[in-house]
């Protein structure tokens, strides 16, 4: 580990900038035993919590390359953490939860546990999902934070920066996504009236009821073909990938 000064050009303060040289068989800096990284170093860093190596790896290298001045220790739990003994808190922790759902259960303790144990350390949390009801999800469980995998890392440093600053980041996305359920709700409507057509609607009721395409078509005088080009649109507008989705989305909306 080496030390190079560098001087503020306009304090003339010289401030000392660690570098760490890396071995060509560890591409990334690891907190292993055999890589211990003081404390002294990182009294203000940012905690990367994720379980996949790969993409902890990926996105921490990342996000060093946009803003090398950030301190970045990886992990892939907490418990990981806490067995390299760091006596400092982290500034802001991110935990990455990949594909899994906010309101898994496992998922869900484990941003009540972050938030509870690091008061003082906002948790920011990043997910495929652009979901409105998995963003607020997070939010009820104390996030400071939710980072969608759509947005660039540029976005995901500036949240988490805005986190660090005592704000609260939701992609603008979602909630684009989302003004049609709120102008529903806010004028007493169904939400399904303003997201859906006519027919649309009627196959989304359909289908939260769990009827299948044979019967909607019977049912709607239509073709099956016509009922899965509904369905389609359907799926297109909530971002749903089946039709279980689509229904649990729909009974999301109107509860």
């Amino acid at each position: 580990m080496n030390g190079q000064q560098i001087t503020n050009e306009n304090t003339g303060i010289a401030r000392t900038t660690r570098l760490i040289s890396l071995k060509a068989r560890d591409p990334v800096r690891s907190l292993s035993s055999s890589n211990f990284v003081t404390t002294e170093e990182h009294t203000e860093y940012l905690l990367l919590i994720d379980s996949r190596a790969l993409d902890r790896e990926c996105l921490s290298r990342s996000l060093r390359d946009y803003q090398p001045a950030l301190n970045i220790i990886s992990a892939n739990s907490l418990e990981d953490w806490q067995n390299q003994h760091i006596q400092h808190d982290p500034a802001v922790i991110l935990l990455m939860i990949g594909g899994k759902k906010i309101t898994d259960a496992d998922v869900g303790q484990a941003i009540a546990k972050l938030t509870e144990k690091f008061k003082s350390s906002p948790v920011v949390v990043g997910a495929e999902s652009d979901e409105l009801s998995q963003i607020l999800k997070a939010l009820e469980y104390g996030a400071r934070g939710y980072i969608p995998t759509t947005v660039s890392i540029g976005v995901a440093a500036e949240a988490i920066g805005l986190a660090q600053a005592g704000g609260i980041f939701i992609p603008a996305s979602s909630i684009l996504a989302a003004r049609h359920v709120i102008s529903a709700v806010s004028n007493g409507m169904n939400c399904t009236d303003e997201l859906f057509t006519p027919r649309e609607a009627v196959v989304a009721e359909a289908l939260l009821r769990g009827k299948a395409n044979k019967i909607i078509a019977y049912e709607m005088k239509l073709c099956e073909s016509t009922v899965k080009v509904h369905i389609r649109n359907i799926m297109k507008k909530l971002n749903a990938t089946n039709r279980t989705e689509v229904a649990y989305k729909i009974r999301d909306f109107m509860h």
